[in-house]
């Protein structure tokens, strides 16, 4: 299967071209369809099988399509290192070159100063380490409210990091109707107690 047969814009398929991308890998495959219909999804893939492109593809697409196009953050992607938050980021900018979908990254460890700047003009994307997330969140620079898809990334990382408390916060502070949207390489057990919620996908 190619690229082409997923349903995808114009914009977006222009963009994977540069890239060289022609061929969906399973997992993108598989979860492209379910996210774009606005489903629920759990998706258990090793490291390196493509996660990001399979929720970052539909993501840009949901969000171009939009007939209406309100103010604020519509997305979060929440990831447990800020390396993985500026490698998600880059993805973003690459698949979404031809949508002007505008996105940010915020981590700890750095000033939140032009971070802050940042927010303040306004993004549709926010990817997040949890803790300069709360952080901001509790300054009052970041408002969910109009948050449509959360995305927990390297779920079974954040949870082996110790993050589990402040995901629990972070989704205390989230609308109730949203589109949840799960990636991890493994099904830990906390994991698996909410697999029941989700459209699962699995590829081992």
């Amino acid at each position: 299967m190619e690229f082409t047969k997923l349903g995808l814009i114009d914009p977006i398929l222009l963009a994977l071209a540069e890239q060289g991308y022609t061929n969906p890998t399973p997992i993108q495959q598989q979860a492209i369809p379910i996210v774009l219909q606005q489903k629920d999804l759990l998706g258990c893939a090793q490291t390196g099988t493509g996660k990001t492109a399979a929720f970052a593809i539909p993501i840009l697409q949901l969000l171009f399509t939009q007939k209406q196009h309100t103010q604020g953050i519509k997305v979060l992607i929440l990831t447990p290192t800020r390396e993985l938050a500026i490698q998600i980021n880059e993805s973003f900018e690459a698949y979404g070159k031809y949508t002007k979908i505008s996105h940010a990254v915020i981590f700890g460890g750095v000033s939140q100063v032009p971070q802050v700047s940042t927010l303040k003009r306004g993004v549709d994307v926010l990817i997040a380490t949890p803790g300069r997330l709360l952080d901001l969140i509790n300054q009052g620079y970041i408002s969910l409210r109009h948050l449509q898809i959360f995305v927990l990334d390297e779920a079974d990382r954040m949870l082996d990091m110790g993050f589990i408390h402040d995901v629990k916060r972070v989704i205390t502070k989230l609308p109730e109707r949203r589109q949840t949207l799960f990636f991890s390489a493994t099904m830990p057990p906390e994991i698996q107690n909410w697999q029941m919620y989700y459209y699962t996908i699995h590829q081992m």
